[in-house]
Protein backbone atom coordinates (compact mmCIF):
# COMPACT_ATOMS: atom_id res chain seq x y z
CA UNK A 1 0.00 0.00 0.00
CA UNK A 2 2.87 2.37 0.78
CA UNK A 3 4.19 1.94 -2.76
CA UNK A 4 0.81 2.99 -4.16
CA UNK A 5 0.62 6.07 -1.96
CA UNK A 6 4.16 7.14 -2.84
CA UNK A 7 3.32 6.77 -6.53
CA UNK A 8 0.38 9.18 -6.29
CA UNK A 9 0.98 12.58 -7.91
CA UNK A 10 1.54 15.24 -5.24
CA UNK A 11 -0.31 17.80 -7.36
CA UNK A 12 -3.31 15.51 -7.63
CA UNK A 13 -3.32 15.15 -3.84
CA UNK A 14 -2.97 18.93 -3.43
CA UNK A 15 -5.87 19.51 -5.84
CA UNK A 16 -7.96 16.97 -3.95
CA UNK A 17 -7.18 18.63 -0.63
CA UNK A 18 -8.08 22.06 -1.99
CA UNK A 19 -11.36 20.85 -3.44
CA UNK A 20 -12.13 18.97 -0.23
CA UNK A 21 -11.53 22.03 1.95
CA UNK A 22 -13.78 24.19 -0.23
CA UNK A 23 -16.53 21.55 -0.15
CA UNK A 24 -16.27 21.16 3.61
CA UNK A 25 -16.33 24.93 4.15
CA UNK A 26 -19.54 25.21 2.15
CA UNK A 27 -22.45 25.08 4.61
CA UNK A 28 -24.24 21.77 4.20
CA UNK A 29 -25.88 19.10 6.30
CA UNK A 30 -22.74 18.41 8.38
CA UNK A 31 -22.13 22.09 9.08
CA UNK A 32 -25.77 22.63 10.03
CA UNK A 33 -25.71 19.64 12.36
CA UNK A 34 -22.52 20.64 14.17
CA UNK A 35 -23.81 24.21 14.45
CA UNK A 36 -27.09 22.99 15.92
CA UNK A 37 -25.25 20.77 18.43
CA UNK A 38 -22.92 23.63 19.36
CA UNK A 39 -25.86 25.94 19.95
CA UNK A 40 -27.70 23.32 21.99
CA UNK A 41 -24.85 21.91 24.06
CA UNK A 42 -21.87 24.26 23.87
CA UNK A 43 -18.60 24.11 21.94
CA UNK A 44 -17.65 20.69 23.32
CA UNK A 45 -20.89 19.25 21.96
CA UNK A 46 -20.14 20.90 18.62
CA UNK A 47 -16.73 19.23 18.46
CA UNK A 48 -18.23 15.93 19.60
CA UNK A 49 -20.78 16.18 16.77
CA UNK A 50 -17.88 16.72 14.35
CA UNK A 51 -16.24 13.55 15.71
CA UNK A 52 -19.47 11.63 15.13
CA UNK A 53 -19.85 12.97 11.60
CA UNK A 54 -16.28 11.96 10.84
CA UNK A 55 -16.96 8.44 12.10
CA UNK A 56 -20.04 8.31 9.89
CA UNK A 57 -18.09 9.46 6.85
CA UNK A 58 -15.50 6.75 7.53
CA UNK A 59 -18.31 4.20 7.36
CA UNK A 60 -19.34 5.55 3.95
CA UNK A 61 -15.73 5.49 2.78
CA UNK A 62 -15.31 1.90 3.95
CA UNK A 63 -18.50 0.90 2.12
CA UNK A 64 -17.30 2.65 -1.02
CA UNK A 65 -13.95 0.89 -0.83
CA UNK A 66 -15.55 -2.56 -0.67
CA UNK A 67 -18.22 -1.67 -3.23
CA UNK A 68 -21.24 -2.02 -0.93
CA UNK A 69 -22.44 1.53 -1.64
CA UNK A 70 -22.59 0.79 -5.36
CA UNK A 71 -24.68 -2.31 -4.61
CA UNK A 72 -27.11 -0.31 -2.44
CA UNK A 73 -27.53 2.27 -5.19
CA UNK A 74 -28.45 -0.53 -7.60
CA UNK A 75 -31.29 -1.74 -5.35
CA UNK A 76 -34.74 -0.38 -6.26
CA UNK A 77 -35.76 2.33 -3.76
CA UNK A 78 -32.81 1.40 -1.53
CA UNK A 79 -31.62 4.99 -1.26
CA UNK A 80 -35.16 6.27 -0.64
CA UNK A 81 -35.59 3.95 2.34
CA UNK A 82 -32.31 5.11 3.89
CA UNK A 83 -33.17 8.74 3.14
CA UNK A 84 -36.58 8.57 4.85
CA UNK A 85 -35.15 6.81 7.90
CA UNK A 86 -32.55 9.57 8.20
CA UNK A 87 -35.21 12.28 7.82
CA UNK A 88 -37.38 10.65 10.49
CA UNK A 89 -34.43 10.53 12.88
CA UNK A 90 -33.64 14.22 12.32
CA UNK A 91 -37.31 15.09 12.84
CA UNK A 92 -37.17 13.22 16.14
CA UNK A 93 -34.12 15.26 17.18
CA UNK A 94 -35.96 18.45 16.20
CA UNK A 95 -38.94 17.59 18.40
CA UNK A 96 -36.67 16.77 21.35
CA UNK A 97 -34.72 20.00 20.96
CA UNK A 98 -37.93 22.04 20.70
CA UNK A 99 -39.29 20.65 23.96
CA UNK A 100 -35.95 20.60 25.84
CA UNK A 101 -35.75 22.67 29.02
CA UNK A 102 -32.68 24.63 30.15
CA UNK A 103 -32.71 22.67 33.41
CA UNK A 104 -32.06 19.49 31.41
CA UNK A 105 -28.64 20.77 30.28
CA UNK A 106 -26.58 20.71 33.45
CA UNK A 107 -22.88 20.05 33.91
CA UNK A 108 -23.77 16.72 35.49
CA UNK A 109 -24.88 15.54 32.08
CA UNK A 110 -21.86 16.87 30.19
CA UNK A 111 -20.25 13.47 29.55
CA UNK A 112 -23.55 11.94 28.52
CA UNK A 113 -24.22 14.89 26.21
CA UNK A 114 -20.86 14.51 24.48
CA UNK A 115 -21.42 10.80 23.91
CA UNK A 116 -24.89 11.59 22.62
CA UNK A 117 -23.54 14.22 20.21
CA UNK A 118 -21.00 11.74 18.84
CA UNK A 119 -23.55 8.97 18.34
CA UNK A 120 -26.13 11.33 16.83
CA UNK A 121 -23.54 12.84 14.49
CA UNK A 122 -22.44 9.40 13.31
CA UNK A 123 -25.99 8.11 12.86
CA UNK A 124 -27.12 11.25 11.03
CA UNK A 125 -24.21 11.00 8.61
CA UNK A 126 -24.62 7.26 8.04
CA UNK A 127 -28.35 7.70 7.32
CA UNK A 128 -27.64 10.37 4.72
CA UNK A 129 -27.23 8.45 1.44
CA UNK A 130 -26.04 11.61 -0.30
CA UNK A 131 -22.77 11.32 1.59
CA UNK A 132 -22.18 7.88 0.12
CA UNK A 133 -23.17 9.09 -3.34
CA UNK A 134 -20.83 12.05 -3.07
CA UNK A 135 -17.91 9.89 -1.98
CA UNK A 136 -18.50 7.49 -4.85
CA UNK A 137 -18.68 10.37 -7.33
CA UNK A 138 -15.89 12.58 -5.96
CA UNK A 139 -13.03 10.37 -4.76
CA UNK A 140 -12.56 8.18 -7.86
CA UNK A 141 -11.82 11.28 -9.96
CA UNK A 142 -8.46 11.57 -8.20
CA UNK A 143 -7.40 7.95 -8.58
CA UNK A 144 -5.15 6.37 -11.22
CA UNK A 145 -5.39 2.58 -11.78
CA UNK A 146 -1.98 2.59 -13.43
CA UNK A 147 -0.14 3.34 -10.19
CA UNK A 148 -1.75 0.69 -8.01
CA UNK A 149 -4.99 -0.70 -6.57
CA UNK A 150 -7.77 1.89 -6.70
CA UNK A 151 -9.19 0.80 -3.33
CA UNK A 152 -5.95 1.83 -1.62
CA UNK A 153 -6.09 5.26 -3.22
CA UNK A 154 -9.76 5.63 -2.28
CA UNK A 155 -8.99 4.73 1.33
CA UNK A 156 -6.13 7.24 1.52
CA UNK A 157 -8.13 10.05 -0.10
CA UNK A 158 -11.12 9.25 2.08
CA UNK A 159 -9.03 9.54 5.24
CA UNK A 160 -7.69 12.90 4.05
CA UNK A 161 -11.19 14.15 3.28
CA UNK A 162 -12.55 12.98 6.65
CA UNK A 163 -9.66 14.62 8.52
CA UNK A 164 -10.13 18.02 6.91
CA UNK A 165 -13.88 17.65 7.38
CA UNK A 166 -13.43 17.03 11.10
CA UNK A 167 -11.40 20.20 11.65
CA UNK A 168 -13.73 22.37 9.59
CA UNK A 169 -16.93 20.98 11.10
CA UNK A 170 -15.32 21.19 14.53
CA UNK A 171 -14.54 24.85 13.94
CA UNK A 172 -18.18 25.54 13.11
CA UNK A 173 -19.17 23.68 16.27
CA UNK A 174 -16.74 25.69 18.41
CA UNK A 175 -17.92 29.02 17.01
CA UNK A 176 -21.60 28.19 17.50
CA UNK A 177 -20.87 26.80 20.97
CA UNK A 178 -19.06 29.94 22.07
CA UNK A 179 -22.00 31.99 20.81
CA UNK A 180 -24.21 29.83 22.99
CA UNK A 181 -22.05 30.62 26.02
CA UNK A 182 -22.56 34.33 25.37
CA UNK A 183 -26.33 33.74 25.32
CA UNK A 184 -26.50 31.33 28.23
CA UNK A 185 -29.53 33.12 29.70
CA UNK A 186 -31.54 32.39 26.58
CA UNK A 187 -31.10 28.64 26.32
CA UNK A 188 -34.78 28.06 25.57
CA UNK A 189 -34.48 30.24 22.46
CA UNK A 190 -31.30 28.45 21.40
CA UNK A 191 -33.08 25.11 21.78
CA UNK A 192 -35.78 26.35 19.41
CA UNK A 193 -33.12 27.43 16.92
CA UNK A 194 -31.52 24.00 17.13
CA UNK A 195 -34.91 22.39 16.57
CA UNK A 196 -35.48 24.49 13.46
CA UNK A 197 -32.06 23.52 12.10
CA UNK A 198 -32.69 19.81 12.72
CA UNK A 199 -36.16 20.11 11.18
CA UNK A 200 -34.74 21.92 8.17
CA UNK A 201 -32.21 19.13 7.68
CA UNK A 202 -35.00 16.55 7.77
CA UNK A 203 -37.01 18.47 5.17
CA UNK A 204 -33.95 18.92 2.99
CA UNK A 205 -33.19 15.21 3.08
CA UNK A 206 -36.74 14.37 1.95
CA UNK A 207 -37.27 17.10 -0.63
CA UNK A 208 -33.91 17.16 -2.42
Amino acid sequence: MLDTLLAMDIWVIASFMGAGVVLNLTPGADVIFTTACGIKGGWRAGVAAAVGITLGSLVHISLAVVGVSAAIIALPHGLDVIRYIGAAYLAYLAVRAWHAKPDDQTDLKATESLKSAISKGALTNILNPKVGLFILAFLPQFTDPSIGPVWQQLLFLGLLFSTTGFFINGLYGVISGLSRSALQARLSILNKISAVLFGGLAARLVLT
